[in-house]
């Protein structure tokens, strides 16, 4: 057999060396690969001879103990077996349901819940699940039109977005909306926006537009409400007196309502006092020095029996002679006559025992702190002007809760400047 077609493994050792070591390595595979092929070429065998006689030799199992494979002068091809994966016991995000995903979700703060709804198309629809929206609070945002497009179109029932500013939008949605609770005071809206909003209101209990320049669309809208139990307008303006007639005629259960501080008239007061619900138990009508008369006051009071809280402050018109007409008011709790001039000290001492359940009385303006002491003594079970502003319809009433809380409840998505 020529030298060159001649098995590796019989190869004379001594003619490796140095650094030819490698070059001759590769020089005999391809001698033994060429080699053996001619040589098989000129022999005399069958094509099936032929090729189980050159065809790859069965591989080795590699040894356990290493630097053996070549023992012997023997050539050993190994190969390393592959690493099975190790099997992991974790469970895929991807594998929960979305019950599951939603419960971990209600969690997440609204920023961040903003964030993952980025993630992919699963987690955008389950970030904007009616169910995570049901409170929001938007306080203080600039430029919150966008926003709110998107809050309202997610079935959002409390809403909270005092003091912000929205520019002009108007909101698209076509169905009604399940808003519940909303406060929107001390914003800055376009009419013509907050008319969009509440044209697709039907649910509405709790409602605070205090200090908005209102329309009579607006107003028109609040009367498609039922439900209404309380209404906070104080400081509104831009309504007639009959569109008001027609608001209190249709929102037939409002128990609380604050009608303080408006841009009223004569006609719009005689409105309040003849068509408020006749089962209201806490009204505000703050703020009429030339409007609010004594007549008004009975036609009030023969309406509406079940008053437990009254505010008529800065009614200059009111004198002494209104405490036998406000007597009736058997059920009376709080009576604010701040800043009512024409009564005097003297008489406020007799309402001790005129309102044998009154336990609040607001005098501010009337009583100076020289002489309030002594009224204290007149009234000792009486707390006198221990409340400067009316909580009355409004949704955070001096009662210690701040932040997100409106009506004694908390929003739970929050927005944080």
């Amino acid at each position: 057999m020529p030298k060159h077609s001649m098995p590796l493994q019989d190869l004379p050792c001594g003619s490796l060396q140095g650094s030819m070591l490698s070059q001759s390595n590769k020089m005999n595979k391809r001698k033994s690969t060429y080699g053996f092929l001619s040589e098989g070429l000129d022999m005399e065998c069958t094509p099936t001879e032929s090729i189980q006689q050159w065809s790859p030799h069965h591989k080795h199992q590699r040894l356990l103990s290493m630097g053996k494979e070549n023992a012997c002068n023997q050539f050993v091809l190994a190969r390393r077996s592959r690493r099975k994966k190790e099997s992991t016991s974790c469970i895929s995000w991807d594998h929960l349901p979305d019950e599951l995903l939603l419960r971990i979700l209600f969690y997440i703060p609204l920023q961040d819940l903003l964030r993952m709804s980025t993630v992919c198309k699963r987690w955008h629809r389950l970030a904007f699940d009616e169910s995570l929206w049901h409170s929001v609070d938007l306080e203080g945002l600039t430029h919150v039109g966008p926003a709110l497009q998107q809050v309202l179109k997610t079935g959002v029932r409390m809403l909270r977005c005092p003091r912000s500013f929205m520019e002009e939008f108007h909101f698209t949605g076509s169905g009604p909306l399940q808003i519940v609770l909303m406060d929107l005071s001390s914003s800055m809206i376009p009419s013509s926006s907050l008319e969009s909003i509440l044209c697709h209101c039907r649910l509405v209990e709790y409602l605070s537009l205090e200090a908005l320049q209102l329309s009579d669309a607006i107003i028109s809208s609040l009367s498609m409400n039922p439900n209404l139990l309380q209404l906070n307008l104080s400081g509104c303006s831009g309504f007639s007196a009959p569109v008001l007639t027609h608001m209190l005629k249709s929102c037939t259960r409002i128990e609380q309502l604050n009608m303080s501080w408006c841009d009223f008239d004569n006609n719009h007061v005689k409105s309040v006092v003849n068509n408020v619900n006749a089962g209201v138990t806490h009204l505000n009508l703050s703020g009429y020095r030339e409007s609010l008369t004594l007549e008004d006051v009975k036609v009030l009071v023969a309406r509406c029996p079940d008053i437990q809280a009254l505010d008529l402050s800065d009614s200059t018109l009111l004198m002494a002679d209104s405490f036998p007409v406000l007597r009736q008011l058997k059920g009376l709790l709080h009576l604010s006559l701040s800043r009512c001039y024409h009564i005097h000290l003297a008489a406020l001492t007799d309402l001790g025992s005129m309102f044998p359940l009154l336990s609040l009385l607001d005098v501010f303006g009337i009583v100076n702190d020289s002489h309030l002491s002594s009224l204290k003594k007149e009234l000792p079970r009486i707390s006198i002007n221990s409340r400067p502003f009316s909580g009355i319809a409004r949704p955070t009433p001096a009662t210690g809760l701040t932040g997100s809380f409106m009506w004694n409840r908390k929003c739970r998505l929050r927005f944080r400047l």
